[in-house]
């Protein structure tokens, strides 16, 4: 696997995060050896929780570059998050809206596919209450 392919699978949470609603991708490539993002984000939410996904896999965050300007004509109402290993409402609610404590938001807008906030499937697509 070369190093693009390699870093965009370790980066695959963030990756999934702007591949979503309210984000635009301008650029996406190696560069100097690193993991080059250019994106806009409908919301400053947004981007901190694309962010936040990325200090997850390297808190220094010194093998990704990352330039995210926030543009509110891509704001969503909702956002759609892939479940990774390791995930709970708790911490999709900090990412998304920096309080673990809102989890709720996210379990009763997808009480269609919940029945318990503490039950939740690695690959699982959730809706994320924007709004």
């Amino acid at each position: 696997m070369d190093r693009f392919e390699l870093l965009k699978s370790a980066y695959s949470p963030a990756l999934s995060i702007v591949n979503g609603p309210g984000f635009q991708v301008h650029n996406l490539h190696l560069q100097d050896d690193k993991l080059f993002l250019k994106a806009s984000a409908g919301t400053e939410q947004l981007k901190n929780a694309v962010w936040d996904a990325l200090k997850t896999v390297n808190p220094n965050v010194d093998d990704v570059t990352c330039d995210i300007d926030v543009n509110a004509a891509l704001a969503p109402k909702e956002a759609a998050y892939e479940v990774h290993p390791g995930d709970s409402l708790s911490k999709i609610a900090k990412r998304f809206y920096g309080d673990a404590g809102a989890y709720m938001r996210i379990f009763e807008a997808n009480q269609d596919q919940l029945s318990d906030p503490n039950q939740i499937q690695v690959g699982q697509t959730l809706r994320v209450p924007l709004d």
